[in-house]
């Protein structure tokens, strides 16, 4: 399976619609791939509090319209990161989406831990309640995003719906990137899953971005990892690893405070 992370650069000195325009171009260039992922909040920024409200989309808004040609055209699946969802009926939320190849929505997953603790998103933003997975020909995907990274049972919750694939968008800070390696080790490890992790780079509202996207396998081993600047990370691993890594080492079984 071939995978290809778009750690987009996000700057304030390019329109939304123009960042809109060139994911999609890139998105488009990955015609070998069969699975494409794009980080967080990359129409606005992570960090960007001021443009959540002002560039708001409702789920099927112009970047779901972009994202959803992008994918057919490319005949990939496509986790388009997420967006800044305007709810007619609630609040903002943090939401990602995945296209199927044939361009329909496969699903949609609303951030379930916010960041910021008493500002930002924290404030701005509703909170998901619901855990999402999303069947592909080779391997179940599990949906998270950047601050859910810090919360294992989230990712115990995918396990045990299925996932064998992780993937975290994420808009995560320079400044803490030792964590965002270390967590997505650990999560990969813990679960015996791949984790394809996708950051931006850029700056948002003044706050430097890690870069460094990272595809980890179920034993913990860098597959690949992308540097601090606009990259297009590839790489092909083999789902079937998942299930051989489990029986080889089957740690998962032992479980035991689940049952309790």
């Amino acid at each position: 399976m071939r995978a290809s992370l778009l750690q987009i650069a996000v700057d304030e000195g390019e329109s939304v619609e123009s960042r809109r325009v060139r994911a999609a171009s890139l998105v488009r260039e990955q015609t070998g791939a069969d699975l494409v992922v794009l980080p967080e909040l990359w129409t606005t920024g992570a960090f960007s509090y001021e443009l959540f409200g002002t560039e708001a989309e409702p789920l099927e808004g112009p970047t779901y319209e972009a994202m959803a040609k992008a994918a057919s055209d490319a005949g990939v699946w496509l986790h388009a990161g997420s967006i800044p969802e305007r709810d007619p009926e609630g609040p903002l939320y943090n939401t990602s989406l995945t296209f199927a190849p044939s361009g329909e929505l496969a699903a949609a997953y609303r951030k379930i831990h916010r960041f910021g603790f008493d500002k930002g998103e924290a404030v701005l933003m509703g909170a998901g309640n619901e855990l999402v997975t999303v069947r592909l020909p080779a391997t179940t995907l599990g949906v998270a995003t950047c601050y859910d990274l810090r919360f294992p049972e989230l990712f115990r919750g995918l396990v045990d719906a299925g996932a064998e694939t992780l993937v975290v968008s994420a808009g995560w800070p320079e400044r803490r990137r030792a964590h965002w390696t270390l967590l997505a080790q650990a999560r990969a490890v813990e679960n015996q899953a791949f984790v394809l992790a996708c950051g931006t780079s850029g700056t948002h509202a003044g706050v430097p971005q890690a870069g460094h996207s990272i595809v980890v396998d179920p034993w913990g081993e860098v597959l690949a990892e992308a540097g601090p600047g606009e990259e297009v990370l590839t790489v092909e691993f083999d789902p079937a690893r998942v299930a051989a890594t489990r029986e080889q080492f089957p740690a998962l079984k032992d479980r035991v405070l689940r049952a309790l």
